[in-house]
């Protein structure tokens, strides 16, 4: 799917398009900007994220020292309930206001309380007193007397008359904070959607008054329909490679006046949706590599640690046309625009240590920090960027939001006293039916699968492929055969349509 070049005279439009699937029990949203890979999100479906659910907890302890309490959720770690922020964690907006005062919790107390961050690693889930409803337009806070707006709204009047009538939507003790999208929003709206998040709370209290402790009394919405909510300004295509998922995408298209039920297309070929559009698969398994190229030649390395992520620029191939100051400038111009997709695409949060090559002049510093501070301004997650130092090595911040795309790809090598990663068993089988999906697709009855023994385990047992051998594959036959020698990432499919088949004693049928 080549883009058309543009004619003479003609202003270019970029291709925003979003491709959304499900399968191997994954839902996929990867985000494409004229083709390239922008961004990808990825949700498993039996556990979902739990960023932004609620849940009747119940305190196991308060630890004075650290002004925090740990609450029992039901999750497999308590979670961490700090109890001096107050309503900081809404400081990513403009705004005025005093939190209600904290409970007094104390140990046996049952309470509601909202992921702010998803457990990770051996750390269990943050949690806030200070409960938040999110819509398109308004973000409700019940228990929290703050006013604030989205800093992407930059018209002073707008802001002034948004606030103000966000102001009048609220009562005593409670808060609002105004989103981007409410720029363009009717009024009418904004009241609609107000009374809307306000019913939904009074439902969660409704419930928490019978549920047992550990019960997610209010569940932030999956994958997809985040995005729709929140994502699809200025989209051309929305592509979608299942069914069901593609009727409930539609549903939400035709309240959605900026989208539109006509943008919304169901994948019916018969290769995987990712490999048939730009690439994408390969686009995808490239995000596996620590050296990535940036567009005149230079590379960056990324390396990952338990306190940061680290990146290191180097000129590479690049030569420049003058001196050495330029080429070195130019080549972190070009790192500093790549650096901000990357920390997009693979979702990286926390602090990112840069390391940029060594320049003199003291105004080529700025412009590089000044240039990575705008490439990163694109990114919805909340940055923040420190002044590069004479070393040449710039800090920044960026707020970790949903899975580390890393925990999809990856998972611990069990050979190297999990020190090392190696692919992991949900991308390794996205990769093999995908695989097999080409193989129908070129004619052929019958399919043979040599793969790594434990993937083959493990598409067995968690029936990653049950979907499509009763849909699409329920007419074919897919034999497995296990090696003990291939490492996880290593599979071969081979067609044969014979109408006897000699295989191994090991091999086994798919379902």
């Amino acid at each position: 799917m080549d883009k058309a070049p543009a004619k003479a005279g003609e202003r270019s439009v970029m291709k925003k398009e979003w491709f959304f699937d499900r399968f191997c029990g994954e839902q996929l949203v990867v985000y494409t900007e004229d083709g390239k890979l922008v961004e990808l999100g990825v949700e498993n479906e039996k556990n979902g994220d739990v960023l932004g659910n609620i849940y009747k907890g119940k305190v196991c302890n308060v630890v004075a020292g650290m002004q925090a309490a740990f609450v029992s959720c039901g999750m497999e770690r308590n979670c961490y309930l700090p109890l001096d922020e107050g309503a900081a964690r809404f400081h990513a907006y403009d705004g005025e206001g005093n939190p209600k005062e904290l409970p007094s919790v104390k140990e046996g107390d049952e309470i509601l309380v909202q992921v702010v961050k998803s457990p990770r690693g051996s750390k269990g889930a943050k949690v806030s007193y200070d409960l938040s409803f999110v819509g398109k337009n308004l973000i409700y806070l019940p228990r929290t007397d703050f006013l604030g707006i989205s800093r992407k709204i930059t018209d002073p009047a707008v802001r002034s008359a948004l606030l103000k009538e966000a102001d009048k939507l609220r009562s005593e003790g409670e808060g609002f904070i105004v989103r981007t999208a409410a720029e363009t929003a009717d009024r009418r709206h904004l009241k609609t959607e107000s009374e809307y998040l306000k019913r939904v709370y009074r439902t969660v209290l409704g419930a928490a008054k019978t549920a047992p402790v550990g019960t997610a009394v209010y569940r932030e919405y999956d994958l997809p329909l985040k995005v729709m909510r929140d994502s699809l300004g200025g989209v051309s295509k929305i592509y979608v490679g299942d069914r069901e998922l593609y009727e409930k995408v539609v549903r939400l298209a035709r309240m959605r006046r900026d989208v539109g039920e006509k943008k919304v297309v169901l994948h019916e070929g018969p290769r995987s949706m990712f490999a048939s559009h730009y690439g994408l698969s390969d686009q995808i398994y490239k995000l596996l590599e620590r050296r990535i190229p940036v567009e005149n030649g230079g590379y960056l390395v990324i390396d990952r640690t338990e306190a940061m992520t680290v990146i290191d620029v180097n000129t590479g191939k690049y030569t420049g046309e003058s001196d050495l100051e330029s080429t070195v400038f130019e080549t972190n111009l070009c790192a500093a625009r790549e650096i901000a997709r990357q920390v997009r695409l693979r979702n990286l949060g926390g602090i990112v240590a840069v390391d940029f090559i060594d320049m003199a002049e003291a105004a080529h510093r700025t412009a590089v920090d000044e240039e990575l501070t705008r490439a990163l301004s694109f990114d919805r997650a909340k940055t923040r960027v420190l002044p590069m130092g004479e070393m040449c090595v710039t800090l920044f911040t960026r707020k970790r939001t949903n899975r580390d795309i890393g925990s999809f790809l990856l998972k611990s090598c069990p050979h190297c006293t999990r020190e090392g990663y190696v692919v992991s068993d949900a991308y390794a089988a996205m990769r093999v039916r995908s695989a097999i999906l080409d193989g129908f697709a070129e004619g052929y009855r019958n399919l043979i699968l040599d793969l790594n023994g434990d993937l083959m385990q493990k598409i067995l047992s968690e029936r990653y492929f049950a979907a499509e051998t009763q849909s699409g594959w329920k007419n074919s036959r897919i034999y497995l055969i296990p090696h003990a020698d291939y490492p996880a990432e290593r599979f071969e499919v081979r067609g044969d349509n014979s109408s006897v088949l000699t295989l191994p004693d090991n091999a086994r049928l798919l379902y």
